[in-house]
């Protein structure tokens, strides 16, 4: 009998689902790969049942006579294990996104002798419905904030950009390439408090109020899906960061990120340029302690930062600091540096790691940028933020363009440097 391969990723089977099912089943004996969570989480959305219910729901139809999984967008490496007589799927991967995908699979599928078979894509409006109505429950409060534990248990380095309105949240949520057979997305976005501030034309010393950081996060979860970071700078006096982490915790956010210094917070990057203090171990415990102790739900993390390198106070120190905070109640520890050479995370993340096996390490290379996400992986960093970029981005471009047009008089030689609004409406979601 022939054999027939059939991948899906689906939480939720429509009709559409079945009649590929039933046509598959057709040609041969149907073994169907299903794509884990983190292949899915990085090519549509995060799924909202995991793997192994995904796979419980496929082997309960009829004409599935296997279940496999599919660990990459790519089809070579089941392919060319199972060799099936026939590889089924839709006929929307001719174009776009998927296009190379379905060119490699061709490939191999010659390479053995099997064939290709397409069947027109279900494109009912009402599976766009049921679709649009699984993103729309991941904006939920309750299943956003707990996304980023999940997040840490599928992949090895959880990756997230800054975003400061609702346009960089949509730039965030839907960015998305395709290499080596792999899709790529961001994980996660970060609020950072300093290009909260820089989008108002303010200094980063805390002057933004909560009430207006808060403002931006609903900005950005009104039109997104994924996990947020929040940044909390110092958190401030005790008795006002226990009301604001709860604040935090009921509209969705993931984590929190609370650096241990105190007084007027200064940027980090500047280091002992400016005066800046570190808190006491036993104070900042204090604060993490009562953070943790108000909070409602264990999808909530509470991330303390060392400012030990960036103050020159040594690697002792720091090691002291994140051993005392994760004791405290913290829920991840976040090391940083303001040297292009980052030598010095790298020895923090080994000498942590060989007292603390399982607390997530997170970092921001911001100044050493050079290091690529998967050597972040061998040194065991869990968090990789990049904190600043799309603000960094932004500026230069709109200096250049408003300087273009006073140059010229006019707006047409600006006009190569700028994407049509046409273009940007359509990246922005229709209710």
């Amino acid at each position: 009998m022939s054999t027939v391969y059939l991948s899906m990723s689906t939480d939720i089977i429509h009709g559409g689902h079945m009649n590929i099912i039933e046509k598959a089943a057709e040609l041969g004996d149907l073994i169907v790969g299903v794509l884990t969570d983190d292949v899915v989480a990085s090519y549509k959305r995060f799924p909202l049942l995991a793997y192994e219910e995904r796979v419980k729901i496929i082997k309960g139809i009829k004409g599935v006579s296997k279940v496999v999984a599919q660990d990459t967008l790519s089809y070579r490496k089941n392919l060319e294990e199972l060799k099936p007589d026939y590889l089924v799927h839709g006929d929307n991967w001719k174009e776009g996104f998927q296009s190379s995908i379905r060119a490699e699979a061709i490939e191999v599928l010659a390479s053995y002798g099997g064939i290709l078979k397409e069947f027109p894509y279900s494109s009912d409006a009402q599976y766009q419905r049921l679709e649009d109505a699984s993103r729309d429950r991941l904006s939920i409060p309750d299943v956003r904030r707990s996304r980023l534990k999940k997040l840490l248990g599928m992949k090895t380095t959880v990756s997230a950009i800054e975003a400061h309105s609702g346009l960089t949240g949509i730039i965030a949520e839907k960015t998305q390439v395709l290499e080596d057979g792999k899709a790529y997305q961001f994980d996660a976005m970060w609020v950072s408090s300093l290009c909260d501030s820089t989008s108002r034309g303010k200094p980063d010393i805390e002057l933004v109020d909560m009430t207006s950081r808060l403002r931006t996060i609903e900005e950005i979860m009104e039109v997104t899906t994924k996990p947020i970071i929040f940044d909390g700078d110092t958190g401030g006096l005790i008795e006002h960061f226990v009301y604001n982490i709860k604040t935090l915790e009921r509209i969705g956010v993931s984590a929190c990120i609370i650096e241990d210094k105190t007084g007027l917070k200064k940027n980090s990057l500047f280091g002992n340029e400016v005066v800046q203090t570190q808190d006491s171990i036993e104070h900042f415990c204090e604060k993490i302690r009562a953070g943790k102790k108000v909070l409602k739900t264990s999808d909530f993390m509470l991330i303390a930062r060392i400012e030990s390198l960036i103050l020159e106070q040594g690697m002792d120190d720091a090691l002291k600091r994140a051993e005392a905070y994760v004791e405290a109640g913290a829920d991840g520890i976040m090391i940083h540096s303001r040297l292009k050479d980052p030598a010095e995370i790298f020895e923090f993340c080994e000498k942590f790691r060989a007292r603390d096996t399982t607390t997530p390490i997170v970092v921001v290379p911001t100044s050493f940028n050079g290091v690529t996400e998967a050597e972040w992986a061998e040194k065991n960093v869990n968090i990789v933020i990049y904190a600043n970029q799309l603000t960094r981005s932004a500026f230069p471009a709109m200096q250049n363009v408003a300087e273009t047009i006073l140059k010229n008089h006019r707006a047409k030689e600006a006009d190569d440097m700028c994407m049509s609004f046409k273009e940007i409406i359509t990246l922005i979601p229709e209710e």
